[in-house]
């Protein structure tokens, strides 16, 4: 049986092929477009897109994030070919991290903070897991608005209805 690690690390590649897909899409006329006032333009969401997958690296080596005091660096990125690097960077990380974890480790407590105001308490299994519906959840957003500037969606865990003939 594979170890949890391995499994996580398994998620993450099938979920970062996915979303290399649907990244490598996003105009670079477009960076500052967004659907709503309220909504996060393209190049926000994208990068956050792109960032996730660093979060299970992040996760195993420190003890919480506290947004008061970011450490955690995100690239800016003003172009697709940047944003496909930086996501590029992002997994390759974190498939290195969880290759080297210690199965212990995912039980230890991780923490989402901006100073002493705490979001969540999590193991970091949670958090690893967690991050990774994020990519999901934010990459099916992303679709909407690509969908909404009438570009064509890659599938996501099959074709899509603009990769079959209807």
């Amino acid at each position: 049986m594979e170890t949890i690690t391995n499994l996580l690390a398994k998620e993450l590649e099938q979920e970062a092929a996915t979303t290399r897909k649907m990244l490598s899409i996003v105009p670079n006329d477009k960076y500052s477009w967004k659907p709503h006032e309220k909504s996060m333009n393209i190049k926000s969401l994208a990068t956050h897109i792109a960032d996730l997958p660093s979060w299970p690296e992040m996760v195993l080596k420190t003890k919480e994030l506290d947004f008061a005091n970011n450490t955690h660096h995100i690239d800016d990125v003003d172009n697709t070919i940047s944003l496909i690097q930086f996501f590029d960077r992002s997994v390759d990380k974190s498939l290195t991290a969880l290759q080297n974890a210690k199965l212990e480790t995912l039980d230890e407590m991780w923490v989402l903070r901006s100073g002493d105001q705490i979001f969540s308490e999590d193991t970091k299994y949670e958090v690893i897991r967690m991050s990774i519906a994020q990519q999901i959840h934010h990459r099916a957003q992303l679709g909407v608005y690509l969908r909404l500037l009438n570009i064509p969606i890659p599938g996501s865990y099959g074709p899509s209805a603009d990769d079959q003939n209807f």
